[in-house]
């Protein structure tokens, strides 16, 4: 009879476990497929300048992206003899390096759609992964939202797309660039905020 009581008790415990992992899981999905909306419906908008569009993707990063510590993640060795201004500057500079790169990919955006078609609760890590499938003329492809929840908000932490880790892309890219100037994270900002204006100018004209 013990064991019996002891399997119930397991067995509700797994049950509940489970709800809770699946309703973290549906709430991030909704919270996504709202911030996608906002940004998609914007680029339907013809009458949209590009500067308008770009500050709509910029916002989304600086609100939903981890900036802080995915650019941390991202500036390697170079981060821990800068300072702390410097440091600040950077992370700037990489959450609008970021949302170019994100508002020069939708450029060529022509209206596909998209579905987002699973979700699941990583119970470890803590984090939601979110699939995320593209369709267009050619074919389909698949992102994976890597979704954490901090202090009641949802913020992406990381994309992955055909199993490539936007992230880890990032830090391999950066680590090229900031080897050339000895891991002085000073004097990458400099490239990083030239890079940032030209990418800019290219993006509204």
């Amino acid at each position: 009879m013990r064991l019996i009581k002891i399997f119930v008790f397991l067995l509700v415990f797994f049950f509940a476990l489970n709800a809770n992992a699946n309703a973290n899981a549906n709430e991030a999905k909704i919270w996504l497929n709202n911030e996608i909306d906002i940004i998609i419906s914007s680029y339907k908008n013809e009458n949209l300048p590009n500067q308008n569009k770009f500050l709509m993707i910029e916002q989304t990063i600086n609100n939903n992206f981890a900036g802080a510590g995915i650019a941390k993640f991202v500036a390697g060795k170079s981060w821990s003899g800068a300072s702390k201004d410097i440091k600040l500057e950077y992370i700037k500079l990489f959450k609008r390096h970021l949302a170019l790169n994100i508002a020069s990919m939708m450029q060529g955006y022509s209206d596909q759609n998209y579905q987002l078609i699973n979700s699941k609760y990583d119970e470890k890590n803590k984090i939601t992964l979110i699939d995320m499938e593209i369709f267009s003329d050619t074919g389909s492809i698949q992102v994976t939202w890597r979704v954490k929840k901090s202090k009641d908000r949802f913020f992406v932490i990381d994309l992955l797309v055909a199993d490539i880790s936007l992230v880890v892309t990032k830090r391999s890219e950066f680590n090229s660039m900031l080897k050339n100037v000895n891991y002085d994270l000073k004097e990458f900002n400099n490239i990083l905020r030239a890079q940032n204006e030209s990418g800019y100018q290219k993006l509204i004209n």
